[in-house]
């Protein structure tokens, strides 16, 4: 597959298409749906255990390229292990009582990576004491997922909660198996509950905080994001990703027009899924428009996003959250992290 091809696969992956179709003439309109009360809660705080899920762009796009585009099945792909990170992330919601849960958000790519990356902030401790409530995944892709041994290492119980999407093959990784042409492993079988999300579905976690799943079509046959919502007394709506595929404007207006409370956008954190590979179209000029026009306080992004992309949202006045140089004491850093820190990176946080 040719540069240009894939990138237009790749691109056709960030955007979800509602289709509605209705017979006959009915004489009374629908009732409009209720909106979804998932009520509030005090802040929400994500720390970054790691947004690097590759370390060099040219070899992760070579991996794919190489191996039949970004349509070919993920676990086909013989892909450079030495090039394998992972994200993840651990977010603590503060009810009103003062209460705080604690969520895993995706379990990263190579095992080694993560179980430096969970012994760097305790996790692995947490995990081990049941402190963390849940582990989130938002999609089955293999930088979000296939790390999974390093969180059932410390509590194969753990509930869990992941696209109903999922692919055999995922259900061998999960279940204790390997695939040995993608390189990845898990050597402790899943024992606990895992919920399959359902699209358009919301899943309570806490009083001010759910999941909802977008069924959209993801590059490397992978479809489904979980995405979480949360609603911050007396700020707004704040949606957190792994890789926002429904699209960042899509998660917006979801929770303007589907949560109660939705009205206010407070601001979002996670790759943002637009400038992947740091190449550059006008459409994501249009969506930096249509962000502002939402009006969010803080926008803290990594991963997916594209780092020219935070950068010129930052400069059109967008309120990217800036991150520090923290990363730079990891063993392995990104090649295209710069000096504007306008990424939240490896050992970043950002309280909402």
């Amino acid at each position: 597959m040719e540069r240009r091809q894939f990138l237009k696969v790749l691109g056709a992956t960030g955007a979800a298409a509602t289709v509605a179709a209705t017979a006959g003439f009915p004489k009374k309109a629908f009732a409009k749906p209720a909106k979804q009360d998932i009520g509030e809660c005090k802040s929400v705080k994500v720390t970054v255990l790691s947004e690097t899920s590759w370390f060099n762009n040219d070899q992760f796009k070579k991996d794919i390229v190489d191996n039949g585009g970004a349509s070919t099945n993920q676990y086909a792909v013989p892909w450079d292990r030495n090039n394998s990170g992972g994200y993840s992330a651990l977010i603590e919601v503060e009810g009103l009582d003062g209460k705080v849960h604690k969520y895993l958000l995706d379990t990263g790519w190579n095992n080694a990576w993560m179980d430096y990356v969970f012994n760097r902030h305790g996790v692995d401790k947490m995990l081990a004491s049941n402190e963390i409530e849940a582990f989130i995944l938002s999609h089955w892709h293999l930088d979000h997922f296939w790390g999974i041994e390093s969180t059932l290492k410390h509590n194969d119980k753990i509930k869990m909660y992941g696209p109903s999407t999922m692919f055999p093959e995922d259900e061998v990784l999960l279940n204790g198996g390997k695939h040995e042409v993608a390189g990845c492993k898990n050597d402790v079988p899943y024992k606990g509950e895992l919920t399959k999300t359902e699209p358009d579905q919301y899943y309570p976690l806490t009083a001010g905080a759910a999941i909802r799943m977008f069924d959209v079509p993801i590059l490397l046959r992978v479809r489904g994001e979980n995405v979480l919502y949360f609603n911050v007394k007396d700020k707004g709506i704040v949606t957190v990703t792994g890789c926002c595929h429904p699209g960042l404007l899509t998660l917006y207006s979801t929770a303007r027009k589907e949560i109660e409370g939705g009205k206010n956008i407070y601001g979002c954190y996670g790759g943002l899924h637009i400038s992947l590979f740091e190449n550059w179209d006008p459409k994501f000029d249009d969506i930096i428009k249509g962000a502002k026009a939402f009006n969010p306080t803080k926008m803290g992004c990594n991963h997916c996003t594209g780092w020219i992309w935070a950068e010129n949202a930052a400069k059109e006045g967008l309120p990217i959250v800036k991150g520090t140089d923290t990363y730079k004491s990891y063993p392995k850093q990104s090649s295209v992290a710069k000096a504007s820190n306008v990424f939240l990176t490896n050992g970043d946080t950002v309280v909402f």
